[in-house]
């Protein structure tokens, strides 16, 4: 029940993994430890120095120790983050800046690893890149736990979770998240700090657990034992709602689980309009754990594997047999369903022995992507020579990001061609030829679409840098990420020309963006006619409801009558009016 004498706080942060959870709050107070600060000696220095040796060496093993429990519970996905942190310890970066500040500035272990920590995330801080700027919980889970041995304090705490309780943290260290997901007791998630791409966010989504992340200051604001309803798609959280919300919620929730059990009765279903146009449903995905849940949904193919993860806190980029062995178990995972597979999307200063790379003022507009490996042959070819090897075991489509112009098309496209012979040469097996597409993501791009469309075989938009780049906005931005406006008339015609130009050459176009997985587009996606939507696994059935519930010709009507509108705010007042009259609530 509801605690009424309390006021109800409401907190938004990100929706990290979609579903309504309602339970009392469990707090998992792991998020500061006090560090002393001490000043040395001379003497004090040597031993000061070995004191550290001692820490790192017992965390090594306690790492060694975590990822062998986790691959046994969970598989090997998980336990590669764990091998990520084992490599930080390793990392001179770390481990000899604390060195130098013990010799140099005589001071205690505990504040030096603090103060490099701290030096080391404020880098990540600068990193436009979403997914390398979450690392920076990675250096926190590895200083915490330096410091932990360094003052002789219990690590790896088992934790002893109440049923259906909300798991509230500061941030959760991922291997804390892998286990009590896995324990079933957890209802959902809510911390502090992290991104949709933070390993929280990560392992929440693996094992379908509602979790809402970069909440400000919940792990503060809420009491052990509050009532916590929590919407993981919308990144609400209320803590000790009125009944009224609280049955808001509850309905919410029920909603959700008749939706998921609807997804596994028509799991097996076409997404197909009632006047009979149909749109295949894709799952997005970075782990191979994830697939049994996107099958389980209806997914028919992945839409878009990242394969960033592969380059995650190492000191070498992978190898061409580590790059072959992940595709190969990806495509047969799928059994002859199509796996879009997304060349490196990352920039030079985030790719392994690439740290020194001179620094450039904007990275977000500069070498990147697609452009990185074209100035980076050898590493773009490593990728490209095991993605053609790896295109024997199934049903490979391959993907370049940020094509912004035809030549940049023609390039990678040659690079390709020329790994084939090469490795023909070399009588390596390699699939039949499969089709090569583009993310659709800059509007350079989208103002070229007819060009594009000509040299590529599919188009994928990605309308997450789209509306970015669009709008001249950092969604991340608290300052101005109100700005990020899917239903903004630019984006909408922009998105208009790009399916004109797919349909008028006669290829097929997705969308594997946030956009596509939110029902609230779902009618202005449909009446466009894009051919594929890629997105998380809880999103499917929803998706997938409204498709079938509603004619394409009816959604095209309602799209005129919300592009004659001006502002974004009125046609997202009109969608949701309009969703809410055709389908009882707007999402």
């Amino acid at each position: 029940m509801s605690s009424q004498a309390t006021p109800t706080l409401r907190l938004m942060g990100i929706g990290a993994s979609p579903g309504v959870a309602v339970g009392h709050a469990f707090i998992l107070d792991r998020k500061r430890i006090r560090t002393p600060k001490l000043r040395l000696a001379e003497a004090e220095v040597e031993p000061e120095r070995m004191r550290m040796k001692t820490a790192v060496d017992l965390s090594d093993r306690q790492l060694i120790e975590l990822k062998d429990q986790i691959t046994r519970t969970e598989g090997s996905d998980h336990a590669l983050i764990l091998e990520a942190h084992r490599l930080m310890l390793q990392d001179p970066m770390l481990v000899d800046a604390v060195n130098q500040l013990i010799v140099e500035d005589r001071i205690n272990a505990e504040w030096a690893v603090r103060r490099v920590a701290r030096k080391i995330k404020h880098l990540f801080d600068n990193i436009p890149d979403e997914y390398f700027r979450e690392r920076r919980s990675d250096v926190d889970y590895v200083a915490d736990r330096i410091i932990r041995n360094l003052m002789g304090q219990v690590v790896d705490e088992e934790v002893e979770v109440p049923a259906e309780a909300i798991v509230v943290a500061h941030d959760l260290p991922p291997a804390d998240a892998a286990m009590m997901a896995r324990s079933g007791r957890v209802a959902g998630f809510v911390t502090d700090l992290g991104g949709h791409t933070s390993h929280t966010a990560i392992v929440a989504r693996a094992r379908e657990t509602p979790a809402v992340v970069g909440a400000g200051r919940a792990s503060e604001q809420i009491s052990p034992g509050d009532l916590v309803a929590m919407d993981g798609t919308r990144g609400l959280v209320l803590v000790n709602p009125t009944e009224e919300q609280l049955q808001s919620f509850r309905e919410e929730q029920r909603r959700h689980r008749d939706a998921e059990q609807l997804a596994l009765a028509t799991k097996d279903l076409a997404a197909v309009s009632t006047d009979d146009f149909r749109i295949r449903l894709n799952g997005n995905m970075e782990f191979l754990e994830e697939i049994p849940s996107l099958l389980a949904h209806g997914a028919e193919g992945i839409g878009l594997y990242r394969t960033e993860f592969m380059f995650l806190d190492r000191k070498t980029a992978p190898t061409e047999e580590e790059h072959y062995r992940a595709y190969r178990q990806v495509l047969e995972a799928m059994g002859g369903r199509p796996v879009t597979i997304r060349t490196l999307d990352l920039g030079g200063d985030k790719v392994p022995g690439k740290t020194k790379h001179e620094k450039e003022p904007n990275p977000a507009m500069g070498l990147r992507a697609i452009r990185y490996c074209l100035s980076n042959r050898e590493l773009f070819r490593t990728q490209l020579r095991a993605l053609l090897r790896a295109s024997v075991h199934g049903n490979l489509r391959l993907m370049f990001p940020l094509i912004c112009g035809v030549s940049e098309l023609r390039e990678a496209r040659s690079e390709l061609e020329a790994c084939r012979t090469e490795l023909g040469r070399a009588g390596v097996p390699v699939g039949k030829r499969f089709p090569v597409g583009i993310m659709v993501e800059t509007p350079s791009a989208a103002m070229i679409a007819d060009r594009l469309a000509q040299e590529a075989d599919f188009f994928s938009v990605g309308t997450n840098d789209l509306i970015q780049y669009s709008l001249a906005i950092d969604r991340q931005n608290r300052e101005v990420a109100y700005l990020y406006r899917p239903l903004h008339l630019s984006v909408l015609r922009m998105l208009e020309t790009i399916v004109s130009a797919a349909k008028a050459a006669n290829i097929p176009v997705s969308m594997c963006g946030e956009m596509a997985g939110d029902p609230l587009y779902t009618l202005v996606l449909l009446a466009m006619g894009f051919d594929e939507l890629s997105m998380t696994s809880g999103q499917i059935p929803a998706v997938k409801g409204f498709i079938r519930r509603v004619g394409r010709a009816e959604a095209k009507e309602l799209l005129r009558e919300a592009m004659e509108l001006t502002t974004a705010e009125e046609i997202e007042r009109f969608m949701r009016t309009e969703m809410d009259r055709r389908f009882g609530a707007a999402p």
